[in-house]
């Protein structure tokens, strides 16, 4: 007897019939789990929406007023007895005359222009006129006259700024139960401002110099600018373009194309990657120690901010430049060995023009990375109060100055809530730097993309 005999075979399952356009048990777990992961998709993308329209829409509600400014334009008697007693005219001369003189010139020409409009409000005090103007406004009036010394003896029209509890009020900010609190202004205040502002003295308009004027003291919300900061943020920049950029991507297609594949390389790569992952505060401390203290490079000047955001934007530079360069197929290169072209001019002419879009969009996106950096800015004293405008380049590369998001932190410190406004429209200023060069590295990307 065989072993077949022995054990026979297993009886044969019967056949089911299957079709494919049958839906089973496990088509419908599948299409089940599918359906699961697109909602939960647009689940996160909806999240991401609320959180960023939320985020907006508080930047937005918050620094959209920093760009209106409440003036008031009042004639004013530029009295020779007063700014010019020799009446010689000499700018040296009228220079002594003190920013409080200019003030006291001020307050007598709203006086008599409240009496002229024949504005009564109960309760008004000296001090509630006096303090109508900014402190900044005698200022600018002094500028404007040693600017033009002809302008005394005559009346003038004069656009000034009103206190930033003024402003405040026009924006929302200030009511009159907060005024009667506020030892800085006064309801009555508050309604002169409006009965000024019905006979047509007093306007909200466009604030331009909030983008063009320096920053000002804590006593002078209303008249604090951005001009210093974005001219020091540009420095900075073309810096780091200048000195990022081709020690970058001269790294990478070293490191890349012609690197031999040993220890050493490999010991490179990993510490570039390491780099790209620490936090900018150590590069301001490096920044600090190499070129203040041992270099000796000023303090607070786009030089060394700019040396410090190169240091901490070349990992991305040179990680993102690799990766376009491996996207290139090695096709590339061996045509072109092919035919007789050496190892430079393969790489040169024809797969650095092929990788062009992906380097540029890293450099872009590394610059931009750098334009919002604080910590390693405050590091090195950028963070102090300038007043002066930096010079051109390259001289100005070395004059104090402040940078965006150093001001935008240096206005959240101060007291006073008009600082806060200001905080909120530096920022809305910053994001559309960061949307211009994402923009402009969209365009880049597709002007040099090609095909093969």
């Amino acid at each position: 007897m065989t072993d077949a005999a022995l054990h026979p075979a297993p009886a044969a399952r019967p056949q089911v019939a299957r079709s494919l356009l049958a839906v089973d048990a496990r088509t419908r777990r599948r299409n089940a789990a599918e359906k699961r992961f697109r909602i939960y998709g647009i689940v996160a993308i909806a999240v991401a929406l609320i959180a960023l329209a939320l985020l907006l829409i508080s930047i937005l509600g918050g620094g959209l007023s920093a760009f209106r400014q409440t003036r008031i334009v009042i004639p004013v008697e530029l009295s020779a007895q007063m700014l010019d007693k020799d009446g010689n005219r000499d700018p040296a001369q009228m220079a002594k005359v003190l920013t409080l003189t200019y003030g006291k010139v001020l307050e007598q020409a709203l006086e008599a222009e409240i009496q002229r409009a024949g504005v009564s409000v109960p309760d008004l005090s000296a001090k509630d006129i006096s303090g109508f103007l900014s402190k900044e406004a005698p200022a600018q009036l002094r500028a404007k006259v040693l600017a033009d010394p002809e302008l005394i003896g005559q009346t003038i029209e004069f656009d000034a700024l009103t206190n930033g509890r003024i402003d405040g009020f026009y924006k929302g900010r200030v009511t009159m139960e907060s005024a009667a609190k506020d030892s800085n202004t006064s309801p009555a205040q508050l309604q002169l401002a409006e009965a000024l502002k019905a006979k047509g003295f007093v306007r909200t308009s466009f604030n331009t110099d909030f983008i063009t004027a320096p920053d000002a003291s804590d006593q002078r919300p209303e008249a604090a600018g951005l001009g210093v900061a974005i001219i020091g943020s540009f420095y900075m920049m073309m810096v780091v373009l200048c000195l990022a950029l081709p020690i970058g991507v001269a790294s990478s297609i070293y490191l890349e194309e012609f690197a031999p594949k040993n220890r050493l390389t490999d010991l490179i790569e990993v510490n570039i990657a390491n780099l790209a992952a620490v936090p900018s505060i150590v590069f301001g401390i490096l920044g600090l120690a190499l070129f203040i203290n041992f270099v000796g490079l000023p303090q607070s000047a786009p030089i060394v901010g700019g040396l410090v955001l190169t240091l901490m934007t070349l990992p991305t530079i040179i990680i993102s430049t690799r990766a376009a360069l491996k996207a290139v197929p090695p096709s590339i290169r061996d045509a072109a060995l092919g035919v007789g072209a050496s190892r430079m001019q393969s790489i040169f002419h024809h797969v650095l023009p092929l990788a062009m879009p992906g380097i540029l969009t890293g450099t872009i996106i590394g610059l931009a990375q750098a334009l919002g950096e604080t910590a390693p800015l405050l590091l090195i004293g950028m963070v102090a109060f300038v007043r002066n405008y930096p010079a051109p380049p390259m001289e100005g590369l070395f004059d104090p100055a402040s940078a965006l998001p150093v001001q935008i932190y240096n206005w959240t410190q101060r007291a006073d809530p008009a600082f806060f406004e200001r905080a909120s429209g530096a920022i809305i200023v910053l994001l559309i730097f960061l949307l211009f060069l994402n923009i402009l590295a969209i365009v880049l990307r597709r002007k040099f993309e090609r095909r093969w």
